[in-house]
């Protein structure tokens, strides 16, 4: 019985060192990812993504070349999953969908509110992707997959966007007779990252100044809508 009773705490003792090694071993795998797609988004918007190279992404992140191929086959895997990565902010396994400020934006109690929380959240978003994404405007004709990831992007970003308003419509939070669908739609153009790099380049505008003037659009549609009293 004694030994019987010895042979369980070893068990459970090694079970828990095994456990521990591998909690420490996945750490040190999500460290120095974070350390390599910090080096790759910062080397990518400052060479380009022709001539930032995995090596140089090494270097830059203090791993041996070896880190990174074993972690990233191709540039282009890197370049991904840095934009994935970006866009919402950390490497949690948490889409843009399921993040809190997202969730929030879609049960905040007033219209006025989800407008100003998708808002804010979008243009911190697009602060983070927008570089990136101008990156991947190079690399889209030499590489379809970055060119798919891009589009990918877009599209996903206007469902949420469809998503979000007829939440707003199903709760009751917009003015009678208003068109969710147009409104909708109205939003896809107005809230792309595309959008926001257009007023970057030509108005310079920041992600803040993009994020105040996307909220007061949406509100001033939305109050339009409420004084004509008709759909749009």
């Amino acid at each position: 019985m004694q030994q019987h009773c010895s042979a369980v705490r070893l068990h459970y003792m090694v079970r828990g060192v095994n456990s521990r090694s591998a909690q420490m071993r996945a750490q040190r795998i999500a460290n120095t990812e974070e350390r390599l797609i910090e080096a790759a988004a910062r080397l990518f918007v400052e060479r380009g993504y022709m001539a930032t190279t995995l090596t140089a992404v090494a270097a830059a992140a203090g791993v041996a070349p070896r880190t990174v191929y074993l972690r990233f086959d191709t540039k282009v895997a890197l370049f991904k999953r840095t934009m994935d990565v970006m866009l919402v902010g950390d490497s949690a396994p948490v889409d843009v969908a399921h993040r809190d400020w997202m969730q929030r934006a879609f049960t905040a109690p007033t219209c006025a509110e989800r407008i100003r929380l998708m808002a804010r959240g979008t243009g911190e978003m697009f602060s983070r992707i927008g570089p990136l994404l101008a990156v991947s405007e190079q690399a889209a004709a030499i590489e379809p997959a970055i060119a798919a990831a891009a589009q990918a992007g877009r599209e996903t970003t206007r469902d949420e966007l469809r998503r979000f308003w007829s939440a707003l419509f199903a709760d009751g939070l917009l003015p009678a007779g208003a068109d969710a669908d147009w409104l909708a739609d109205t939003a896809v153009m107005t809230c792309s990252v595309d959008t926001y790099l257009h007023a970057n380049r030509t108005l310079g505008w920041s992600a803040d100044t993009y994020a105040d003037w996307l909220e007061k659009t949406w509100l001033r549609i939305v109050d339009a809508v409420g004084r004509k009293g008709t759909p749009v």
